[in-house]
């Protein structure tokens, strides 16, 4: 599988990284370079002393060793990162460990060198001092700090350092977090800015905010106000931590670690030195009192109680009885723990019933307004917003970025000034005001203007910019917002599960968008009329949409439904309505091409199979899981295993039949365990690892390009002529093949690793991917295979088992193995 290809890019000729300091952060942006295919040398100083193990082995501070012993170490912890933190563990080779006194030199040799040591002014320009001394003229140098002064840092080095200097502030964990805040000097050159943007949204998958050169930039200093707040508003008004938590998480539109799970992740020194940072640079006596220590902080830090890393916090968790894990919470007014309590409020009921962020937050603040929980809210959000507000055309150029730096950074479904939109710009300062804050004049001056948000769209969509005029907000390059087009009036067909979208050039999108894009029959209906509507008017179809994850698979409630009132003609009709519309996709006389991101399970991975090409986001977490639920895949899953097996064992062959018969087992052994065992990818480039990718599928750097590269994918098709892949017979391993499979069945289940009733579904799965009872080498049809998808997935269901698998699935989220 190959990323993406295309025109020759500034970027592409990076090839060569180093990065200064081993830590938490530089080891990740190491791994995430390393990610991006540069070869990368990962540097720390020389350890001031041996340690009691060294001195056991003899060694001395000359070894070497000793003297990579830091950075040896983070090339190890990325190793057994969990969750990973490179996209394929085999890319460790592309990081070699060493240390700045011996290695200094691999410096001249790279095209780009990050500084990500200890956040001290005085540390980073000794390094970047050391770093001007051995670098060669026109590479890149970054420092990843979080919020110091880029300006001071450059101070005394040479011209041409100075103009390919900037900040790349990356969030941690590296990988997995989208925002990149690049901040330039005074003398960075727009040439370093542009480079750096593109390595960054292009080779590294990022969204890229440029920041100005502020304390804590854009996200650190919204992001740390906004918890001194919640922390003071908590306070006053009584709030425990739970229940603080409640309201700030996804209530607000943010994420579940909310205020006190985020600290705690954080780490409460952490956040004091970003607080201190602010307080420190800042020239205006009001910030400095608004960034104050907040006493309640400093004494949990003095106490050691730095969060997650310390193992307490404003949670902390303890051993229960029968060795489980017990999370108690702090008690504010006593900074005691007790027990984790259940919240429970009107504001919050109310709440849950509301669908999407927006709507959220205004059930949130209206739902029960005289409540204390609605108010504390609107408390912490009113102030977050004045703030926001108070710092547009400060920490950046426009409020789009300060939106996108929120929801990128800190996860927010909405960044402030999209949150006030979605609450209402006028009526919202209206109260402010009746409350008594100063709201900042440029937003006074704006309502009056007569505009009633700072966001609208009229074709293309637009924001307030300095001096009260607009400005359209830019889209990034072969980025396709689905929800844009909709909003354009581009939805050519929609059922209340899925939208078939003209993203142009005469090529159509269907996007799931039912809960958690489960598919259910709102969704195959759309897919027998768009297979019909795409036959008839366009060129191509892609699959792909925006919501949380690609697609969780089939809808597992409605299936234990029907099995448990035993309506069986029922669950029959689900697999073949199911089966038969992915047949439809398969045999389109159009090009089709899946475009899946994150979650991309079961029924998910079913609806990207019968594609012709598959461009998977890096963040692809892509198998057929359905044994954890006591099943086998249905949708036409095993059809496409077993005719993968196939295909393989014949390409391997050169065509020789006999020698396709040898090869066939092999390669049907790999499917089968990643079905048996429910395995799933942690990347795109992990598909590969688990045997599902085929010639032509690829993984795509930047996530939100995707549908544009899927586009191009089926406009490069259609130009070539596309002819649909015939109906075609597969040789299958039959009952020899099935008796191999069982002999490993057997040696598992007594070796304990498989329970009775797995040991049941992998039988009735080697059953289907052999082509049950026929003889080796037979050669069968696709629907000969779907038919025994079907009868195997049909007494599967009719299992107690099976269905305590399922229930136990949709009550908690975790596979029960029974």
């Amino acid at each position: 599988m190959m990323p993406s290809h295309g025109r020759m890019r500034q970027a592409d000729r990076v090839s060569r990284g180093v990065v200064i300091g081993s830590g938490v952060m530089g080891a990740g942006i190491a791994a995430h370079l390393a990610n991006a295919g540069m070869q990368v040398k990962l540097l720390d100083i020389v350890p001031g002393s041996l340690t009691p193990e060294e001195r056991s082995k003899g060694l001395s501070q000359e070894d070497a060793v000793v003297r990579n012993r830091l950075a040896d170490e983070a090339v190890k912890r990325i190793q057994a990162a969990k969750p990973p933190v490179l996209y394929d563990p085999s890319w460790i080779g592309r990081i070699q460990s060493g240390n700045l006194s011996d290695h200094l030199s691999a410096v001249g040799e790279a095209d780009w060198v990050i500084e990500a040591v200890v956040e001290r002014l005085d540390i980073k320009r000794k390094v970047l001092e050391s770093i001007d001394a051995a670098r060669r003229p026109g590479s890149l140098v970054t420092t990843n700090t979080s919020g110091l002064s880029v300006g001071e840092m450059a101070e005394g080095r040479s011209d041409d350092f100075r103009r390919h200097f900037a900040a790349t502030h990356f969030f941690n964990p590296p990988r997995y977090m989208k925002l990149v805040e690049i901040v330039p000097a005074a003398e960075t050159s727009p040439e370093t800015v542009a480079l750096l943007t593109e390595l960054c949204e292009e080779r590294l998958g990022k969204g890229v905010v440029l920041a100005r050169d502020t304390p804590n930039f854009i996200a650190n200093r919204i992001g740390a106000y906004g918890m001194l707040v919640t922390l003071e508003e908590a306070v006053r008004y009584g709030l425990t931590v739970e229940e603080t938590d409640a309201l700030t998480g996804t209530a607000m539109g943010r994420p579940k670690t909310a205020t006190f799970r985020m600290m705690d992740m954080v780490g409460l020194d952490t956040l004091l030195h970003v607080v201190d940072n602010v307080r420190e640079r800042s020239a205006d006596a009001e910030e400095k009192a608004i960034f104050a220590r907040p006493e309640l902080l400093v004494k949990l830090v003095e106490s050691g109680r730095l969060g997650g890393k310390s193992g307490a916090g404003f949670y902390r968790k303890t051993s229960g009885g029968g060795g489980r894990s017990v999370i108690q919470s702090l008690q504010l007014a006593t900074l005691d723990y007790g027990p984790k309590l259940r919240v429970s409020s009107p504001v919050l009921e109310a709440v849950k019933s509301a669908g999407g962020a927006a709507a959220k937050v205004r059930t949130l603040l209206s739902a029960a307004p005289k409540h204390a929980h609605a108010r504390f809210a609107w408390a912490c959000l009113k102030r977050t917003l004045l703030y926001a507000a108070g710092l547009n055309g400060i920490i950046a150029d426009h409020l789009s970025d300060i939106d996108k730096a929120m929801r990128w950074g800190f996860n927010w479904d909405l960044g402030p000034f999209q949150l006030w939109d979605a609450i209402g710009l006028e009526q919202s300062v209206r109260r402010m005001e009746q409350e008594g804050d100063a709201v900042p004049a440029w937003v006074k001056e704006w309502i009056a203007g007569g505009r009633t948000s700072f966001y609208r769209s009229e074709g293309a969509r637009r924001f307030y910019a300095h001096a009260g005029g607009e400005r359209e907000e830019s889209i990034e390059r072969d980025c396709i917002s689905l929800a844009a087009l909709k909003e354009a009036g581009r939805t050519v067909l929609s059922t209340p599960g899925a939208s078939l979208i003209d993203i142009g050039d005469d090529v159509v999108c269907l996007e799931f968008h039912s809960q958690n894009n489960a598919i259910g029959g709102d969704i195959l209906s759309a897919i027998t009329l768009s297979a019909e509507e795409v036959s008839r008017n366009w060129r191509g179809l892609v699959i792909a949409n925006e919501g949380r994850n690609f697609c969780v698979g089939a809808n597992l409630a409605l299936l234990l439904m029907e099995a448990q009132s035993g309506e069986w003609d029922e669950v029959e009709d689900i697999i073949r309505y199911f089966q038969r519309s992915m047949g439809l996709l398969a045999a389109l006389d159009r090009p089709v091409v899946a475009a899946p991101h994150r979650m991309t399970l079961g029924g998910g991975v079913e609806a990207c199979l019968p594609a012709d090409r598959i461009v998977y986001s890096p963040e692809t977490y892509f198998g057929l899981v359905e044994t954890g639920v006591g099943l086998i895949p249905a949708g036409g899953g095993c059809m496409a295993a077993a005719m993968l097996a196939a295909d393989r064992a014949q390409a391997a062959s050169g065509g020789r039949s006999e020698a396709s018969a040898m090869l066939l087992q092999p390669q049907l052994n790999q499917l089968f365990e990643t079905i048996a065992m429910a395995k799933h990818s942690s990347s795109g480039f992990g598909v590969r690892a688990l045997g599902f990718h085929r010639p032509g599928d690829r993984v795509i750097m930047r996530q939100d390009a995707r549908i544009g590269e899927a586009k191009r994918e089926c406009l490069e098709l259609d130009r070539q002529g596309y002819v649909p892949p015939p109906q075609r017979r597969s040789a299958v391993a039959g009952r020899e093949g099935k008796a191999v499979l069982a002999m490993a069945i057997q040696s598992m289940k007594l070796s304990g690793y498989i329970s009775p009733h797995d040991e049941r579904i992998a039988g009735k799965l080697a059953h289907v991917l052999t082509g049950g009872h026929v003889a080796s080498g037979t050669e069968v049809s696709g629907q000969y295979l779907l038919d025994l998808e079907c009868e195997a997935f049909l007494s599967l269901c009719g299992e107690p088992k099976t269905q305590q698998r399922m229930s136990h699935m949709l009550e908690t989220g975790k596979p029960l193995r029974n």
